[in-house]
């Protein structure tokens, strides 16, 4: 039996190509129209079968003869909606991962796609070893004709042949860059006609190991085209570090799509060609690939002999049914999901349950609300309550003091509160600021795989950007201690301080219905002193009759109840000043709190909001994995 060369073959096409019309005899039709032989050389095979005589060529794949493409069936099962997943998970991920992390999936999603638009009824299988395994044996034993060159000149294969056994699979092998001339068709016989062969698509690749750089990049680059694939091994290198660490374990998820075949069993005697298949199921366990014995879904692995025939017609069998079962495109797609899925599980699954929680917003709050100064706050306005009542309610004297007080004389109350006050508040205020949201920004990151938690830091320090100058401005609007000197710094332009242009100094706290009583009650001890002193002097000058008993015990009175008064009301103000001073104290921390909210934990939580988004994407990808992972 001989094979049409390659430059017969291409002398076939240059014909055909030259418009030129052949006769009849040398494969014309009678319409004009060149169909490269095809039919006349199918009814030659059958006229030499039924001659008993042997066939003369071996055709070479025409798959002008019928449909290029056949579309791809609608897959059944979860595919579709992991392959959708997988396509929102990196839409929304791009503006979060670099493009490097992504890139798998994309090209995933890409072949997924490719694969798709092509024929589902065809199944591409791929024939890969070492030098020397005999896998171009192996092809040849399983097309039935030597398509393959083998002999002892290394290499032997240089560039992917194809073997389609129906029409219609020009469109799978455009997508591996097999060129026209090395495509071929299964010589006439049982192998050919074998009804579960039909739409097996049989290519033997270059040498995996091969000093050929180029021959290495088309086995890598096919590998990842094809629906599952064959691998030859051979007794010598069947443990080869090279085929183990670069292809079978990094591949250990596509079990499903897997046969590796041991082959050249001629060689060993007795029974070591089971010790040797023993020992290479134990490197691929420890390869992590799942062996699919027992009924078990994972790889076949199996012993022949490509040169004598044993064992490849139970091989072509166990091909038979995975190409008939039409499924391998559709495993061959959900392992490669998987394998983009295990690689991006580190950016998408976090460690616990990463979030902003009810506590870690409270002390978030309470942190502004320690830097604006809500309690001093808070006790500012108690005092301010209190002052203004003793200003109403006051002896006159009292207040005559308070206001040579007021006028900042050396030794004043005023003054010395100054003194008291740190030099360092208005730093410390904004430390305090720039740490609770570092704090904050920690706990929601917290668990969270590095760009997400990278994400919500840099979400978190962006919102926290003028947001000392706001609180700055609440604690103005309050009349918290030190707010004016923090704020009072002149708008670029304006010349105007922050207290200007928030209307000045906040409003004095409001006073009770009781106050003009007391004011009132006041007034009448002030009289009382006065009236009973003018009424001494009088008795003391002699413009008046001589009786100190009446007027001292009515300057007494007013002396006395004047304190009483003032007593009194400092004890009726002291409940409605400490509520007052609450008041503002939570007014300003409300309002701290909501400051902080809209412009730290609103954009933290939108971050984290998005990270779930993703997150269930990821788990919609993974939910049906077809390895575990």
């Amino acid at each position: 039996m001989t094979a049409v060369t390659d430059e017969d073959h291409g002398k076939g096409k240059s014909k055909g190509d030259s418009g030129e019309k052949p006769d009849g005899a040398k494969g014309g039709r009678e319409d004009g129209r060149w169909d490269d032989g095809l039919i006349a050389r199918r009814a030659a095979a059958a006229a030499a079968r039924d001659a008993d005589e042997p066939v003369p060529v071996l055709a070479p794949a025409d798959d002008d003869a019928e449909p290029q493409v056949e579309a791809y069936a609608p897959a059944d099962g979860p595919l579709p909606a992991r392959l959708d997943a997988l396509r929102e998970l990196v839409g929304l991920s791009r503006a979060r991962l670099d493009r490097d992390t992504l890139a798998e999936a994309g090209r995933v999603l890409d072949e997924a796609a490719a694969r798709q638009r092509l024929s589902s009824r065809h199944t591409v299988v791929a024939v890969a070893g070492a030098t020397g395994s005999g896998k171009s044996t192996l092809f040849n034993a399983l097309a039935g004709a030597p398509i393959s060159d083998t002999g002892l000149r290394r290499p032997t294969t240089s560039q992917p042949i194809a073997c389609s056994w129906t029409d219609g699979a020009a469109g799978l092998l455009d997508r591996l860059a097999v060129p026209g001339r090395l495509r071929r068709r299964p010589h006439p016989g049982p192998a050919a006609f074998d009804e579960a062969l039909q739409g097996l698509v049989l290519v033997d690749l270059p040498d995996h190991d091969s000093a050929a750089t180029e021959h290495r990049d088309q086995v890598d680059r096919v590998l990842a085209l094809v629906d599952a694939v064959i691998w030859v091994v051979d007794p010598e290198k069947y443990a080869d570090a090279a085929l183990h660490e670069r292809y079978l374990r990094p591949l250990a998820g596509h079990a499903e799509v897997t046969f590796v075949v041991l082959n050249q069993t001629d060689r060993l005697p007795g029974e070591a060609a089971d010790l040797v298949l023993d020992d290479l199921r134990r490197l691929l366990d420890e390869d992590g690939i799942a062996l699919g014995e027992h009924g078990e879904p994972g790889a076949t692995v199996m012993s022949l002999s490509a040169l004598t025939g044993d064992g490849v017609p139970e091989l072509r069998e166990m091909i038979g049914r995975f190409v008939s079962d039409r499924t391998a495109a559709t495993r061959r797609l959900s392992a490669d999901v998987d394998a983009a899925a295990a690689r991006l599980r580190k950016v998408y699954v976090a460690q616990g349950w990463p979030g902003l929680g009810e506590r870690a917003r409270e002390e978030f709050a309470d942190r502004l609300a320690e830097a604006v100064g809500a309690a001093a706050a808070g006790q500012a306005a108690e005092r301010e309550w209190r002052r203004n009542a003793s200003r109403a309610c006051g002896t006159p004297w009292l207040r005559l003091w308070r206001w040579y007080e007021n006028r900042g004389l050396p030794g004043s109350l005023d003054r010395l509160g100054q003194a008291l006050t740190p030099p360092e508040e208005e730093l410390t205020a904004r430390q305090r600021v720039e740490q609770a949201v570092r704090i904050v920004a920690d706990d929601a990151a917290d668990g969270l795989p590095g760009p997400w938690a990278q994400a919500v830091r840099e979400a978190a320090f962006t919102g926290a950007q003028g947001l000392p100058e706001a609180l700055d401005e609440l604690a103005v609007k309050a009349g918290a201690p030190g707010a004016a000197k923090r704020g009072g710094g002149t708008e670029t332009g304006k010349g105007k301080s922050t207290v200007d242009r928030l209307g000045g100094r906040p409003p004095k706290p409001p006073r009770p219905k009781w106050w003009p009583a007391a004011v009132l009650a006041q007034a009448s001890m002030t009289l009382l002193q006065i009236f009973g002193g003018l009424w001494l002097v009088g008795q003391i000058i002699g413009v008046l009759e001589p009786g100190l008993v009446t007027p001292a015990l009515i300057m007494l009175g007013g002396v006395v109840g004047g304190p009483l008064v003032e007593w009194a009301c400092a004890a009726a103000i002291r409940g409605p000043a400490r509520r007052y001073g609450q008041d503002a104290e939570r007014r300003l921390r409300e309002a701290a709190a909501g400051c902080g909210r809209a412009r730290v934990l609103d954009p933290v939580a939108a971050e984290l909001v998005r990270y779930r988004e993703v997150r269930e994407r990821y788990v919609t990808v993974t939910e049906f994995s077809t390895t575990g992972r």
